[in-house]
């Protein structure tokens, strides 16, 4: 078949890349403008950009898909796929050809931008992956293909994306080419749906006033982006790994618990022991390493 695609990061970077497998032709790809990034703010690509030119696929990048339909209408297509694309599509849009979403959960539970990182804030055991035909309401198209995930304790948001766009992959697959054959069944959502919520820069600041538990869920679900983080002094200090660890009932919420082996942090339950961090001054090191180098620090802010 002749596919548009709809995505920009590396979660649909994957699935461009088993279409492409499965022996079908992309006439376009469209994803998100590039955008400034890191400190230099020099202008980053897509993770799906650089993939599309390698493979001689045009790419068209707009800020508002729906007020550039003209061009999308002299593409030649037999359906459109989207996967982490980033925009509404407006129903002018979805009207054009048959529409097809990739959405990392089990719909109805988990719609939304944002459901890898949700369902690792709220420390699921499991989660999914659906293929559903597109409809206006945001992720409520009836379902053609869907498999549960099992999230790991070790999982991340890295692992877990991983996880999911492989099975996505096989999961799309199946149900283009059902489609293609007129097989293809389209199953009503059932359940009362769930909705995830855009994640700030806000939302990666540890709270030790919370459990250990909700903690190490921000580390997992937003250490990659945009940051899983608390202060000291006022300095950010940037988590990229920890654990929950036993309870000490000698200390309080935010106080680092003596012990020169490990950098722990008393939560509300438990603690949280810091694996690995970047320091404020940039420097990626255990745990440790920077407890060693702190001098006279009780607690964090």
């Amino acid at each position: 078949m002749k596919i548009l695609f709809l995505g920009s990061p590396n979660f649909a970077k994957v699935v461009l890349e088993g279409i492409l497998q499965a022996g079908h032709e992309v006439v376009a790809v469209v994803c998100q403008p590039d955008r400034p990034a890191s400190r230099g703010q020099k202008l980053q690509m897509p993770e799906v950009k650089p993939f599309a030119l390698e493979k001689g696929i045009p790419v068209l990048q707009f800020e508002k898909v729906n007020a550039n339909l003209e061009e999308i209408k002299k593409l030649n297509f037999d359906l459109f796929v989207t996967a982490s694309f980033g925009q509404i599509l407006s129903r002018e849009f979805l009207s054009l050809k048959m529409g097809v979403n990739v959405h990392p959960s089990l719909l109805p539970q988990l719609r939304g931008a944002t459901p890898i990182q949700t369902a690792l804030l709220q420390n699921l055991k499991s989660t999914g992956v659906s293929i559903q035909r597109m409809v206006y309401e945001m992720d409520a198209g009836d379902i053609i293909e869907q498999q549960q995930v099992e999230i790991d304790d070790e999982d991340d948001y890295t692992s877990l994306e991983n996880k999911l766009s492989k099975v996505s992959v096989v999961l799309l697959n199946k149900a283009l080419e059902k489609i293609q054959n007129n097989t293809a069944v389209f199953t009503p959502q059932i359940g009362q749906p769930t909705f995830t919520k855009l994640i700030t820069k806000q939302d990666g600041k540890l709270d030790f006033n919370q459990t250990a538990l909700e903690n190490l869920g921000k580390v997992r679900a937003l250490a990659h982006n945009p940051g899983a983080y608390f202060e000291i002094n006022g300095q950010r200090v940037k988590v990229l790994k920890a654990v929950v660890v036993a309870d000490n009932l000698l200390y309080q919420p935010k106080e680092i618990i003596k012990d020169k082996n490990n950098f722990i942090i008393k939560c509300k339950d438990s603690a949280l022991q810091i694996l690995s961090l970047i320091s404020p001054s940039g420097k990626v090191m255990d745990g440790k390493a920077f407890l060693n180098g702190l001098r006279n620090v009780e607690k964090v802010d």
